[in-house]
């Protein structure tokens, strides 16, 4: 096998655009500059918010919550209602 065929794979220092950095290695032996990163993303800070578009979110909750409401007055009728012989 060649002795060259691999990179060099070295320790390098990440920053992000917040100001966090942190070391890692890479093979492309230069600082890397990154936009989000575990300390600011927000998933993983749990600042994550939930986008509606649109109202979409709103909409199915609503054609979804007036067929339970249906089904549930229905039922609480049919509880009500004496029963009758046929």
């Amino acid at each position: 096998m060649k002795a060259e065929g691999h990179p060099d794979y070295q320790e390098t220092q990440v920053t992000c655009s917040c100001g966090s950095t942190f070391t890692t290695r890479s093979t492309l032996g230069k600082p890397l500059h990154v936009e989000v990163c575990a300390a600011c993303h927000p998933f993983y800070t749990g600042k994550q918010k939930m986008l509606d578009t649109a109202g979409r979110v709103e909409k199915f909750r609503q054609k979804y919550a007036s067929k339970s409401d249906k089904a549930a007055t229905k039922a609480a009728a049919e509880a009500k209602a004496p029963a009758t012989a046929a």
